[in-house]
């Protein structure tokens, strides 16, 4: 497959509040969010033209900036109208949409408070995450690294700094023949794969770890609004990796990942069945939905 660098493509990316040329949007090189990380961003889908949860996400980025200690200076408002600017502009209906907010390049050193801050929005078209034939489940490892405790990297952000063991254990996982790996946390508890939410199907009910170093994600909570109106039980809780092998079914709940169940953890092989089926139907008709009639759906 040949790859398209992001850098040199057709289109327009928004930038601090105007739309400019996609290959013009470009930053220095000491620019302090590339340094030290000083960056929050988003990651949105728009299907048929509306962009799922697109308030949910924004308030999320303002909500992700303030816990990395800077304000956007945009409104949700603006923001939001930007996201659907960009679709427009790009010609898209069905995409993938990734604001990003940083600060800038007026001062280089740990501390950057008198740095401005930007904000970008983007949008490219983008498949399945994991192809098409999701239903038949992908195949996980187990990472290597573990997610941070909430007392040594501000995990209820997301931050860009926060992935990059996200990546290493997914490229890990991609040598090693895998789709992705499932994470563990500091204590060692069960905790997402490398950029997606995990759930459990246990004697009818659906267990997902708390969020607990790792961000309580929208598709997360809308699977789990999905589930309790076919009557499932959904329980939150701390979860050991040794009860893996208990799990009848598993899948993953992310933006990109959308519902995608799992066929195998490290060895253990599990088949995707009913439940799998029917969350991946129901999300996949969910996000086709107006806004306004999914506010009401996960809302109940």
């Amino acid at each position: 497959m040949t790859l398209v660098p992001f850098d040199d493509r057709d289109g327009w990316i928004w930038w601090d509040g105007a739309l400019v040329p996609w290959r013009d949007a470009k930053l220095h090189v000491l620019t302090h969010g590339l340094h030290y990380a000083s960056a929050v961003f988003e990651g949105e889908r728009a299907y048929a033209g509306n962009i799922f949860r697109l308030r949910d996400h924004t308030n999320r980025l303002i909500n992700s900036a303030r816990i990395m200690g800077f304000e956007l200076p945009f409104t949700a408002e603006q923001i939001d109208a930007a996201c659907n600017e960009v679709l427009t502009a790009n010609g898209l209906v069905d995409a993938y949409v990734r604001p990003i907010a940083w600060r800038g390049s007026e001062m280089l050193a740990v501390a950057g408070q008198h740095t401005k801050i930007h904000v970008a929005i983007a949008a490219w078209q983008w498949p399945s995450y994991f192809g098409d034939a999701r239903m038949a489940g992908i195949r996980m490892g187990l990472a290597e690294w573990k997610r941070p405790s909430p007392e040594t990297a501000p995990t209820a952000a997301k931050a860009t700094g926060l992935y990059m063991i996200g990546t290493l254990a997914k490229h890990k996982a991609e040598q090693d023949g895998f789709a992705d790996a499932l994470m563990l946390d500091w204590r060692g508890k069960v905790a997402e794969a490398t950029g997606a939410n995990v759930f459990f199907v246990m004697n009818g009910e659906l267990h997902t770890p708390k969020p607990e170093g790792f961000l309580d994600g929208i598709t997360r909570r809308s699977v789990m609004s999905l589930a309790r109106a076919h009557q499932m039980k959904v329980v939150e809780r701390v979860i050991e990796p040794a009860e893996i092998p208990l799990a009848s079914e598993v899948f993953l709940a992310g933006t990109a990942a959308e519902v995608t169940p799992v066929a195998e953890i490290a060895g253990h092989r599990v088949t995707p069945g009913r439940v799998c089926e029917t969350l991946l139907k129901d999300f996949d008709a969910l996000v086709h939905k107006s806004p306004e009639e999914v506010a009401r759906v996960v809302a109940g």
